[in-house]
């Protein structure tokens, strides 16, 4: 049996929150150590969707979500912080000061604050009802995110949903792939500009908006697509040719573990104090998409300042008794790599 790991504050979920709050956290002198059940750092930034435009991280118009991560990985790189991918965390022991985190390869790791920031937990896509669907799932032909956008190039690409993926991605394909949209409202659950972006392109002839109509059946044979069959809810059918179905219908959200640590829940995410992002277990905080509050925006950029809150909070407990003076960045730099 190794030896356990020794730090300070212990990390679960290594998304963009979870990166950020290594940073913030080693400003303010405290080592970290990221854990993670997946096996590469940037959550479902990395594991879905790497090429997917970010339109609302500050400095940048838009940023892919895998150079996002990338960035993070530089801006932490001075603090060190020791990785354990691939392992998720079973179970979670002991009291703010002297908690004990065990993986499910039997790794400890002992720390004496605990950042929860897992993101929508272990999560999958909320499938279609769609007589069929394995056998295009297995080809590629019906996807649920998208990992390179240039395999689309010259497509014939349906998507369907009405949230900022099937938004964005279809502001992102427009001009590679032949894109209608398959909606069964004509308002749409997406920041408003892209919303507005998205009718004007199809008002440009660049999009094909297909409403009121919703998914019906899938048309092909031997997993190659051919037609995607639409609906209204008076029983009204469209064939919409095409190569490729995206279906954006959100994740199935599953904490795992983390619902059984003794957390007060809102349903699948943790709530906590918006002040200091504590959940109702002291010593353990919560951010990101997993954390609840009223107010709460599920936004990358929210997860940034949650993580910074976070980490001012957990500094008496890893330094009791000591003074923060807290400095800007510009002021007291950053520790070399």
């Amino acid at each position: 049996m190794t030896a356990p790991l020794e730090t300070d504050v212990a990390i679960v979920g290594a998304g963009p929150a979870g990166l950020f709050a290594v940073f913030e956290l080693g400003m303010l002198k405290m080592r970290a150590v990221l854990i993670d059940a997946l096996s590469e750092p940037g959550g479902q930034c990395t594991a879905l969707y790497p090429e997917k435009p970010i339109y609302d991280i500050p400095a940048h118009p838009a940023i892919a979500a895998g150079t996002l991560v990338e960035a993070l990985e530089r801006q932490i790189a001075p603090f060190h912080a020791p990785r354990l991918l691939g392992r998720r965390v079973e179970r979670l022991d002991g009291a703010s000061g002297a908690f004990t985190l065990t993986t499910d390869q039997g790794e400890t790791v002992r720390a004496k604050a605990v950042i929860l920031a897992a993101g929508a937990g272990a999560f999958g896509p909320n499938r279609p009802p769609l007589d069929g669907l394995a056998a295009f799932e297995a080809t590629g032909a019906v996807q649920y995110f998208v990992r390179r956008r240039e395999a689309l190039r010259g497509k014939r690409v349906v998507i369907a949903g009405g949230g900022d993926s099937a938004v964005d991605w279809a502001l992102a394909l427009k001009d590679l792939a032949q894109v209608a949209v398959v909606h069964r409202r004509p308002r749409f659950r997406a920041a408003p500009d892209s919303a507005a972006q998205l009718e004007a392109a199809a008002a440009r002839g660049e999009v094909a908006m297909v409403i009121p109509y919703q998914l019906h059946a899938l048309r092909g044979e031997a997993g190659r697509l051919d037609a995607v069959e639409v609906a209204t809810l008076q029983g009204e059918t469209r064939s919409l040719p095409a190569d490729v179905l995206l279906a954006f219908f959100g994740l199935a959200n599953d904490l795992g573990p983390i619902a059984g640590w003794g957390l007060a829940l809102d349903q699948h995410r943790v709530c906590v104090d918006p002040a200091t992002c504590a959940t109702s277990r002291a010593g353990v905080f919560a951010i990101g998409d997993l954390a609840v509050y009223p107010g709460k925006l599920k936004l990358i950029l929210q997860g940034f300042s949650e993580a910074a809150m976070a980490a001012h909070a957990i500094h008496p407990i890893v330094h009791p008794g000591q003074a923060l003076h807290f400095a800007y960045s510009t002021t007291s730099g950053v520790p070399a790599g």
